[in-house]
């Protein structure tokens, strides 16, 4: 071989090594993207969730007491309700003792 010819060898692991780079930062992309995916759909859940127990517990004291309960203070205590205070805001709004209150969750 002489000085004017290209080294074949060299030139091919160097796009060998090129492509697979590439290949991982492509695979950590979706692993990154799949992973950001789950996190929002959890916490969508996890705000339906707490809709859904802050209502059977509504609807569970209505049924005992034959009122609605009159604060989210009253459920957490006399039926248990627990959910992050931190992460949620329960904006519970009463009407009246025989209309079911308005609850409106937002997350923090």
């Amino acid at each position: 071989m002489n000085r004017f010819q290209k080294n074949r060898f060299g030139k091919t692991i160097f796009e060998n090594v090129n492509l697979s780079i590439l290949f991982f930062v492509v695979v950590i992309f979706l692993f990154l993207y799949g992973i950001s995916v789950v996190s929002d759909s959890s916490v969508y859940d996890e705000a339906r969730i707490l809709s859904d127990a802050i209502n059977r517990d509504i609807i569970h004291c209505y049924a005992i007491e034959g009122m609605y309960p009159p604060s989210i203070d009253y459920i957490e205590e006399h039926y248990g309700l627990n959910y992050n205070h931190k992460k949620y805001l329960v904006d519970y709004e009463v009407f009246g003792t025989n209309i079911m209150p308005k609850v409106t969750i937002i997350e923090k």
